[in-house]
């Protein structure tokens, strides 16, 4: 039997660690509230729906 490779496991630490150093490095962090999106929507952004016949 052949062994799977070991996948990478997020620790708090880790995540901890990450959010630290992208603070420091000037970035912010931005509360959305809940059921709203944190993505901005574009003018052309939206789909179409054509009908054919």
């Amino acid at each position: 039997m052949s062994k799977k490779p070991a996948k990478a496991t997020l620790t708090t630490a880790t995540i901890e660690e990450q959010t630290a150093a992208f603070l420091k490095s000037g970035g912010a962090v931005e509360y959305v509230g809940k059921g709203k999106s944190g993505q901005f929507a574009s003018p052309g952004s939206k789909q179409t729906n054509q009908k054919v016949g």
